[in-house]
């Protein structure tokens, strides 16, 4: 007779425990697995299955359900780790709400620049976390780091609005703790004051402003010369003076002022694009350099188009080599054409969460050429694309793929009903299965597993969740990690889970590592 209690606990532990968006069956994570993912990755704007307020609410709840120091940890891990701007500062307004003291050890770690200021702001005056008003001890804070940063600092900081930090310096009323810091607070809110104690890349900005012929053109940000009548050799200068992140935002800005007609300015920006330091230096994304491919417009040349390209070779140099016989699956269905940070009016990326998946499975190729990318939306597709190509034209073909629903277990019942071998199987998807639903308590995902593993028993699965939601296909186990998100940290995540290196429940035990 079967032994009832062992097959109870596995009936249990395969059932699934909730839907996704799309309604199919799904894992739910937990609290802290939910919190971890959207602060790492999630972008808090309207995506194929949820809106902004929905993933939010999501967010919010997560905050909440979790302790004042692991809340305080994530808000430092995603600003710092995570490299993200707004859902770092929506975990700063809850603890302002949980555990004053707790925002005090992370403020400083978090609010590391103008918009963060401004970012911060802006979600405690708008409600979202039960308070309308600042409070003293956020005041306080602001303040410090009001006078505290040094004057380039607040200079950029005065880039921006709503708020702008002429808002900000207004609604917290610093008390300078110099005269030079009362000059340069005074002139951010309009106010008059001594020019000779403004700093004095603010002094050369207004004697420019005023006689822009007759002065050097100041080194401050590019934004605050965008108003004024530039000449071609002065965007020239703004452009040698720009760092690699800024040059590769504004090469159509470049091309509109004329900048890249001027053979030597375009020989210098190709090579600053290509430079392999820069590169380093910038912690460049592979999705950047794919952003900037897709939306530099037709006035910029070839050679900068050819110098994005290098840069993608060079950006993938790092990822590590997998083990054993490797299979990349990325997801081509309808719901991956969004955008990979959501919508959002007026800042809506080019990059879709397709591309990023593509972009993902021909790194992998390149640095794996043994490896094998099976695409897929309601069905695997077979695609023929050489790890020799350049990642970029990979990645085109592939994200050139238009599916309908998604089934995330296609590839590994192709990989089944073929008798593969792997020993390493990716997923690239949003995970809102739903073309495929299961017959028995689990998802298809964990049922197609499962049947892999009974062939090749050592193999793991990854399943990267590029949106990402708070739901799962497959349950986190010695064989199965769940990451959410895209980074550069992801292949060596990767490369540590396939060589035995790291266990599941990454994001959380990198989170429990910060230290306060």
């Amino acid at each position: 007779m079967a032994n009832k209690t062992l097959f109870a606990s596995l009936k249990g532990a395969l059932r699934t425990d909730t839907v996704n968006y799309a309604g199919g069956a799904a894992y739910k994570l937990s609290d802290r697995q939910a919190l971890a993912q959207m602060a790492a990755t999630g972008c808090l704007s309207q995506t194929y299955y949820a809106d902004a307020r929905t993933q939010l609410d999501e967010l919010l709840a997560a905050a909440a359900a979790v302790e004042p120091d692991f809340l305080a940890k994530t808000a430092i891990y995603a600003r710092q780790h995570g490299h993200m701007k707004d859902t770092p500062a929506v975990l700063l307004a809850a603890l302002a709400a949980i555990s004053p003291e707790h925002l005090s050890q992370a403020f400083p770690r978090v609010i590391t620049n103008g918009r963060m200021v401004r970012n911060f702001v802006q979600v405690m005056r708008s409600g979202a976390t039960g308070r309308k008003s600042l409070g003293s001890r956020p005041k306080a804070l602001i303040q410090t780091w009001l006078n505290q940063v040094p004057d380039d600092v607040l200079l950029r900081a005065s880039i921006g609005q709503s708020p702008s930090i002429a808002d900000v310096i207004k609604m917290v009323h610093p008390k300078p703790v110099s005269a030079k810091r009362e000059a340069m607070f005074a002139w951010l809110i309009g106010k008059p004051c001594e020019a000779r104690l403004l700093p004095k890349v603010v002094q050369e900005y207004l004697a420019f402003r005023e006689c822009p012929k007759g002065s050097a053109l100041p080194n401050v940000p590019f934004q605050m010369l965008t108003s004024l009548e530039l000449s071609k050799k002065h965007w020239a200068k703004v452009a040698d003076r720009g760092g690699w992140q800024m040059v590769r935002m504004n090469l159509n800005t470049f091309a509109r002022h004329g900048v890249l007609d001027m053979t030597t300015s375009q020989r210098r920006i190709a090579d600053h694009l290509a430079d392999r330091e820069a590169i380093a230096k910038a912690r460049v994304f592979p999705y950047q350099l794919m952003a900037a491919w897709m939306n530099i417009d037709a006035k910029v040349p070839g050679l900068i188009r050819d110098a994005l390209a290098e840069a993608m070779e060079i950006a993938i140099e790092n990822v590590p080599e997998l083990p054993g016989r490797v299979v990349v699956c990325p997801d081509v269905s309808g719901s991956m054409t969004m955008a990979v940070t959501g919508m959002r009016a007026g800042a809506t990326s080019k990059v879709t969460c397709m591309d990023v998946a593509a972009l993902m499975a021909a790194s992998v190729l390149r640095k794996n050429p043994g490896a094998r990318v099976i695409p897929f939306d309601t069905i695997a597709h077979t695609v023929n694309i050489s790890p020799a190509d350049r990642v970029v034209d990979n990645a085109a073909k592939l994200s050139s793929f238009f599916g309908g629903g998604t089934a995330c277990s296609a590839p590994l019942k192709k990989l089944n009903a073929e008798k593969a071998h792997a020993d390493l199987v990716i997923l690239v998807s949003d995970n809102e299965s739903w073309a495929d639903r299961s017959r028995g308590l689990g998802t298809s995902v964990t049922a197609e597993w499962a049947k892999l593993k009974k062939r090749c028993p050592k193999a793991k699965l990854v399943c990267l969740d590029i949106a990402p939601y708070a739901t799962t296909q497959a349950v986190e186990g010695p064989d199965v990690l769940n990451i959410g998100g895209f980074s550069d940290t992801v292949f060596e995540v990767i490369a540590a889970f396939a060589t035995n290196r790291l266990g599941p429940d990454h994001w959380v035990g990198e989170i429990e590592k910060v230290e306060l």
